[in-house]
């Protein structure tokens, strides 16, 4: 184990994630079809890689070894959530709207202070958190400039009149 102190350094973005899914054709349906990722191709029968903006992929999603799969139990390791930044509160606005007239459950929606987030679960119950980040100027603080998040139920309504602007 290294000794010296490391700080990684901060332009290092986490740049995709690879989901164990049950059924392909499934998660694309959530993630492509009803999220909006382009799919950028496919690696046989078994895997599709997709992402936002033509990038090479931002999500890839495979049944490697977990075709027919079901998720593990709630209170176990593994992944909490993925989260999916928006450029704009509008475009969480717009993800809410489409994802509120599917009639797709979202499982919270919350005001953490730096950023507002909308949590839902994948078919497969993977979590899925959407969110934009306040600008850094705007994030609540202590006295020592220390950030200080916490968690308050988000405003829907308040939310959805983004797309009225």
């Amino acid at each position: 184990m290294a000794t010296e102190k490391y700080t990684v350094p901060a332009q290092t973005r986490i740049g995709h994630v690879h989901l164990k899914v049950a059924d392909l054709d499934r998660a694309l349906a959530f993630y492509r079809d009803l999220l909006g990722f382009e799919l950028m191709m496919m690696y046989g029968p078994d895997a599709a890689f997709i992402s936002a903006g033509g990038y090479h992929h931002h999500i890839g999603l495979n049944t490697w070894y977990s075709k027919g799969g079901t998720p593990p139990p709630a209170r176990s390791t593994g992944l909490f959530h993925t989260a999916i930044l928006y450029p704009t509160r509008k475009d969480l606005a717009a993800i809410l709207k489409r994802i509120r007239e599917s009639g797709y459950r979202l499982d919270g929606a919350s005001d953490h202070g730096v950023s507002e987030a909308l949590y839902l679960s994948d078919p497969d119950g993977n979590g899925v958190e959407l969110y934009w980040d306040r600008p850094q100027e705007k994030w609540p603080r202590d006295e020592e400039g220390k950030i200080t998040m916490y968690t308050q139920p988000l405003d829907l309504q308040d939310l959805l009149s983004e797309l009225d602007s």
